[in-house]
């Protein structure tokens, strides 16, 4: 059983999980997905060949592109925390999410406690998974690399679902540890949840995921919102990605 767990862990990294059931593999197509939304034509190979047929340069230059793609719903994502703020009833949390807005804007990677501490705004109104509306929805997609070119209703159970997943083999990830992963297993969890790791050292890898860990496995399934918006928080402003 404890075998089983360790080998489903390893290979939904790569996008291809055996248990639990061919749900899992269909939702972790991120990197290997058409991009329908936009992607430049004239690298065809990233259309046409599976990853595994990639060059090492085209693997970097390819996820840098899927990467820039989803980047351009950062921006936007930021915006709409700010927005969100006078609609926050709590002082306190209406103080926690301005601090973090202005950390974001600053160029300053939040803690770990600075996100945590508003984990009620994001199970309940107004971003929780329910509350969420169709523009975010839309960028959120955006950031998760998954077309955004659905009704409201179907990109939330989708948004719902991925997020699910995610968190499940964080949990995964958790018990088996991150220090059994191989450096190209770190580095594709990193990207898997939102990090431009091409470019970034293992050891700053290893940091990060150990960062997203520790923040997802203190979420219940309610507060699934936080993690997706994670996505962005956690990766935006960390060491090495702001170019």
């Amino acid at each position: 059983m404890a075998v089983s767990r360790v080998c489903w862990a390893r290979a939904a990294l790569w996008g291809s999980a055996g248990p639990p059931g061919p749900y899992v593999a269909r939702r972790l197509q991120f990197v290997r997905s058409g991009m329908a939304w936009g992607a430049p034509r004239y690298l065809f190979p990233r259309q046409l060949l599976i990853r595994h047929f990639w060059t090492p340069k085209q693997q970097i230059d390819f996820l840098d592109i899927y990467h820039a793609l989803r980047k351009q719903s950062h921006p936007e994502i930021l915006c709409y925390l700010e927005k969100v703020i006078p609609l926050i009833s709590d002082s306190g949390l209406r103080w926690h999410m301005t601090e973090l807005c202005t950390k974001m804007q600053r160029g300053t990677h939040p803690a770990i406690h600075d996100i945590l501490a508003l984990r009620e705004c994001f199970s309940n109104h107004p971003l929780g998974m329910n509350q969420l509306h169709a523009s975010q929805m839309k960028a959120l997609s955006r950031a998760m690399l998954l077309t955004p070119y659905l009704p409201p209703v179907l990109l939330r159970y989708r948004l719902k679902t991925h997020t699910t997943v995610i968190h499940q083999l964080d949990k995964a990830l958790a018990k088996l540890g991150i220090g059994q992963l191989t450096a190209q297993e770190v580095k594709s969890a990193c990207y898997l949840r939102g990090l431009n790791s091409t470019r970034i050292a293992e050891e700053r890898c290893r940091t990060w995921l150990g960062e997203w860990l520790q923040l997802s496995c203190s979420l219940k399934e309610a507060e699934l919102s936080l993690l997706l918006h994670n996505v962005v928080l956690l990766s935006i402003n960390y060491i090495g990605t702001r170019r």
